[in-house]
Order: structure tokens, then C-alpha cells, then sequence
């Protein structure tokens, strides 16, 4: 019994810096709401334009579409074009001994 019970202490101390990197429930700023809304009209979203039935549809694609553009700007992720080797060096015998030997 004694064991069990350190054995939960553990994993409740072991498991708790898990929590920790959960993201914030700070509240958003107005600005914040602002900047994403530029983004989302800057991408085609326009709720005004009185079509409600797709609403859903329509924002979630213009999300998709700032997700997009975000990924892009960072540099990382997504497939890329283009090859890439491994193994044998392009440099020949005689070209590795003459750049290293003396």
C-alpha cells in the first residue's frame, strides 16, 4: 500500500510541469481582435456581404487561407521541390587527397 502511494505522488510530481506548458487563457486585447480581422479581409472574408448561409464554410476557408500565408512566412513546414543525396561525396579520391594531404 505504502508503495502505491508513493508511486501516485511520483506521477502526480512527475506529470506536473506537463500542465505548465499549456497555452494561456490571457484574454485578448482589442488589438489583437483588430489585427486579425485586417487579416481575414485581407484574405477575401467579408461579413457584410449578407450571403449567412455559408457563413461557417466562409470563414473557415479564410482562416485556412491566413494559416497558409503564416506557414509560408515563417519558412518552415509544408512539401518542398527538389532532391537531395546522401552517402558518397561528389569530390573524387584525387581531389580529397589534394585538398588534404601534404
Amino acid at each position: 500500500m505504502k508503495s502505491l502511494i508513493q508511486a501516485v505522488i511520483a506521477v502526480a510530481v512527475l506529470s506536473a510541469p506537463i500542465a505548465s506548458f499549456a497555452q494561456s487563457n490571457a484574454p485578448v486585447t482589442r488589438a489583437q481582435v483588430r489585427a486579425e480581422l485586417a487579416q481575414l479581409a485581407q484574405v477575401g472574408y467579408h461579413p457584410g456581404d449578407g450571403d449567412n448561409a455559408r457563413y461557417p464554410a466562409d470563414i473557415q476557408a479564410a482562416e485556412a487561407r491566413v494559416a497558409a500565408q503564416d506557414s509560408a512566412a515563417t519558412g518552415y513546414g509544408g512539401s518542398t521541390n527538389g532532391t537531395s543525396a546522401s552517402g558518397r561525396p561528389d569530390v573524387s579520391a584525387a581531389d580529397w587527397n589534394a585538398m588534404y594531404t601534404r
